[in-house]
């Protein structure tokens, strides 16, 4: 089993995973480019803050290639947005646990504060729901192309259903229609 046979093309949900990805990529550019802007040294962790986040010039090219990354799968959009999503997201969540534990210490190169470990877990935690958007709940309307792969039986049985159900729709539209079209020779005895 691959994962893109997994996943459903072109649907409706392409969308939520295009402008989440859009939106948090375009979050992210704006921030790394206000600490290029500011012409910050790479290493340097005296706390430079720039949109109430403390920064350096290593975590402005990590925001920016971040968010170039997220507006290209905004752009490509489809599964490999909702994907790319999931995995930033993922990778966003690690980062802030990571960061929780080098707090104050040498190791801390990205020059993170506190601020920065709640915007990287809000932003990881809001990357991750636009890629899991639709693909992941126990409520999953039927017609959504998750639930149908992964309950195939079930779906079957619906399809077939609602073909009957057509079938039998065309049957008695075109039950009039041929009862007229009937020649009338008079009353049968």
């Amino acid at each position: 089993m691959r994962l893109r046979d997994e996943l459903p093309v072109d649907h409706r949900l392409a969308t939520v995973y295009r402008y989440g990805a859009g939106l948090c990529g375009a979050i992210l550019l704006l921030f790394g480019c206000l600490g290029f802007a500011d012409e910050l040294s790479p290493f340097d962790t005296d706390g430079t803050r720039i949109a109430g986040l403390s920064t350096n010039g290593l975590l402005s090219l990590i925001s920016v290639v971040f968010g170039l990354l997220l507006i290209g799968g905004a752009v490509v959009g489809g599964n490999i947005a909702s994907t790319l999503n999931m995995a930033v997201g993922t990778l966003f969540l690690l980062s802030g646990f990571v960061h929780i534990f080098i707090l104050d210490r040498p190791a801390n190169i990205l020059d993170f504060g506190m601020t920065n470990v709640l915007f990287t877990f809000v932003m990881g935690l809001l990357i991750l729901t636009f890629g899991m958007y639709g693909r992941v709940s126990g409520r999953l309307p039927h017609d959504n192309p998750y639930w149908r792969r992964r309950h195939p039986r079930e779906a079957a049985r619906e399809r077939l259903a609602a073909r009957r159900r057509q079938h039998a729709q065309a049957l008695l539209a075109g039950a009039p229609r041929a009862a007229a079209a009937a020649p009338v020779d008079g009353p049968r005895a």
